[in-house]
């Protein structure tokens, strides 16, 4: 695959906060228009790639490009320019309170944009109806449940139809099944769209077979990064031990009978 059809590609990175390594020389390639997942158990620094991704912090060693820009070596006006192609979902969505949904979602045309309020109103209104929440224009977040509030959360981060949107944690303090409408809803999303999406997740199994490809990070490096089907066929130890451990000997083992059949 050539370089072209990345959208982002971290090259040996490193980052160390005092005497903490908490990155030791992550190589990674996003797949422009695919959902790459980046897991791990807690504490391996998926959040903290993120923010690399991000230019939010600069590594101590190697480049993070972004469509072929190194993010690290930008400053101000260039900077924001670039960040203009990210739209991100946080995990506790960032909603203002005392905004209505319609309010909140229309924020960054509103900041960012040159429509005018009459256009703002159409793409607001044609983004409430296709996350299904035009009966919820008027209300306020705390009227919202948690899945609802990451609906608005998802409609605000695309208004500026970014090529990329980054996803930190987004189903957490959901219950398993709004996670799993969640993710549903994100996946359709991104296949609707077609933008890059890059999702840090702890929920495995659940967001395994949505992703086109899986990147496990541990102690510091990613592991493993390929396609669902290809990680649970792997014949590497650690990714075995990996897929037991989040999924279970008897998912291995249904899948592997499945494969002979």
């Amino acid at each position: 695959m050539s370089q072209s059809s990345f959208a982002i590609r971290l090259i040996d990175i490193h980052k160390s906060f005092g005497t903490q390594a908490v990155l030791r020389g992550v190589n990674l390639d996003v797949e422009r228009g695919a959902t790459t997942v980046i897991c791990g158990e807690s504490g391996q620094g998926k959040s903290v790639l993120l923010k690399h991704i991000l230019g939010l912090l600069t590594s101590d060693r190697g480049k993070v490009l972004v469509e072929g820009e190194d993010i690290s070596r930008l400053r101000g006006a260039a900077l924001n320019h670039l960040r203009t192609r990210f739209g991100v979902l946080f995990q506790g969505v960032a909603l203002f309170d005392s905004m209505t949904v319609f309010d909140n979602i229309a924020l960054p045309l509103r900041e960012r944009s040159r429509l005018s309020e009459p256009e703002v109103k159409v793409k607001v209104e044609k983004s409430l109806q296709m996350m299904d929440l035009e009966d919820s224009a008027e209300k306020f977040p705390g009227q919202l449940s948690g899945g609802m509030k990451k609906r608005v959360g998802l409609a605000r981060a695309l208004q500026l139809e970014p090529d990329i949107l980054l996803f930190d944690e987004p189903t957490t303090g959901l219950d398993p099944v709004k996670s799993h409408d969640v993710y549903q809803l994100f996946f359709a999303t991104q296949k609707r769209l077609g933008y890059t999406s890059v999702i840090v997740s702890h929920d495995i199994p659940k967001i395994f077979n949505l992703a086109d490809k899986i990147a496990i990070l541990h102690e510091g490096q990613v592991r493993a990064c390929m396609a669902p089907a290809e990680l649970q066929r792997s014949q590497d130890p650690f990714v075995r031990d990996f897929i037991i451990r989040v999924m279970g000997r008897a998912y291995r083992s249904s899948y592997e009978f499945d494969s002979v059949e």
